[in-house]
């Protein structure tokens, strides 16, 4: 709103403080629609229900939900949620999330999502959708532990693999970096303080786990009254601010051996900088994805900045294509921000397409293993962020495991070597 409004502001202005007061909110959160496929212990599968003008169609998209996080990341809201554009499009379209989780869930370690949750998740997602392979797209953890699973079965049928701002290196992250040598110096960490308060917490409660979300946003927290007030004619500003605070009411608690994993393994250890995880009796190595991987980093994400993002790329060395992209947003934002309709959803768009099988064609199976047998082309590696593995195979026709037309070279994400959004964004990606 200009510092002096003028009338059609004002009648805007007036017009939302009215609707928020009368029917409390601006914001259309209403879920989409969705049935209950499969459920086990802080497992639900879901299948969100096909638009009835809209025919379903290619290969299904699996959203892993990240721990402590609510599903409403993804259908944040009407007209700003991932799952409403991917049904609107025709996308078999599923969903994986843990429900609440309590006190006598504390035993249950990162094992139980990388041996049972998502693994299960998409083998049921392929069962329902005819036995087509799965589109996995995970976000923050989500994308850890869609990694990981990926890496340690690699017989999941799984299409592609999306990792939106997932950190690797989190020596990289502003919020953590400081504390990392105090805790490696300090004779309380390890089975000290932290460790104690976990313990006899069974876990990190919500009122924590929030806390540390807004925590990575604290400018944006300080200054939201203000955003608020000189935004008041902007119904879009508003409905947004009012999701994301659903979104993060809505935070859930970390399992107590689940927490402490992640803070001894990955905050103080930083185990995943190498590309390998102890896990159990047995190693899980990165390098052994073999499925194309499509990679985001947020812009403007606190929680997984840029160079925490970008460092899993070289470690992806038996992908078949790896594809990095920096897009506008934080750590939200990026994922189901106002900006993310015209950059990061046309991505995935783009990137579904090309892997998927034809809905007329061979079985799923021999066609990912003709994709598998494709010839690397280096002077394409050179010239984008993408990154090709090698192979000693012999060359097999590519077209024939691209199914979908050639995109347009000026839209967004289109091209390898473009970088859009922001001036932000294109900075970042030199």
């Amino acid at each position: 709103m200009d510092l002096i409004p003028k009338p059609d502001q004002l009648v805007s202005a007036a017009s939302n403080v009215a609707h928020k007061v009368l029917y409390g909110g601006i914001a259309d959160l209403r879920p989409m629609p969705r049935t209950l496929i499969d459920e086990g212990e802080l497992r639900e599968v879901y299948h969100y229900r096909p638009v009835a003008t809209t025919r379903q169609v290619g290969d299904p998209v699996l959203l892993v939900t990240p721990l402590a996080a609510p599903s409403t990341c993804y259908d944040l809201r009407r007209g700003c949620s991932l799952v409403q554009h991917f049904v609107t499009e025709g996308r078999p379209t599923y969903l994986v999330e843990y429900g609440e989780v309590s006190f006598r869930n504390r035993n249950l370690g990162m094992e139980h999502w990388i041996d049972d949750v998502v693994p299960t998740a998409i083998r049921e997602v392929s069962a329902h959708a005819g036995g087509r392979p799965v589109h996995v797209v995970g976000w923050s953890l989500g994308g850890i532990f869609a990694m990981l699973t990926s890496a340690d079965s690699p017989d999941l049928p799984i299409a592609s693999l999306t990792v939106v701002g997932s950190p690797i290196d989190v020596s990289l992250v502003p919020i953590v970096a400081p504390l990392r040598p105090l805790l490696q110096l300090n004779p309380l960490a390890g089975r000290g303080a932290v460790t104690r308060a976990y313990q006899a917490m069974g876990g990190a409660p919500k009122p924590l786990v929030k806390w540390a979300f807004q925590l990575s946003s604290f400018q944006k927290l300080i200054t939201k009254p203000l955003a608020i007030t000189t935004h008041l004619d902007d119904s879009e500003f508003l409905a947004q601010i009012e999701a994301v605070d659903r979104f993060t009411a809505g935070m859930i608690a970390y399992p107590g051996r689940t927490f402490g994993q992640l803070y001894h393994r990955f905050v103080k250890g930083n185990v995943l900088k190498g590309g390998r995880f102890e896990l159990d009796d047995r190693t899980i190595d990165l390098k052994r994805i073999t499925v194309p991987v499509l990679v985001f980093g947020g812009a403007s994400d606190g929680i997984a900045p840029v160079p925490a993002v970008k460092a899993l790329v070289p470690l992806l060395e038996g992908s078949q294509e790896v594809r990095f992209e920096i897009v506008p947003g934080g750590h939200l934002g990026m994922l189901t921000g106002r900006a993310a309709r015209g950059t990061t959803w046309k991505v995935l768009d783009e990137w579904i397409a090309q892997w998927s099988t034809p809905v007329e064609g061979p079985a799923p199976r021999k066609r990912a293993a003709a994709r598998k047998s494709a010839p690397a082309k280096k002077s394409a590696a050179k010239k984008s962020a993408t990154k090709k593995a090698p192979t000693k195979k012999a060359p097999t026709k590519k077209s024939a495991a691209r199914t979908a037309p050639t995109p347009d070279q000026t839209a967004i994400g289109s091209n390898p070597q473009r970088r859009y959004g922001s001036e932000g964004s294109r900075q970042l990606s030199r």
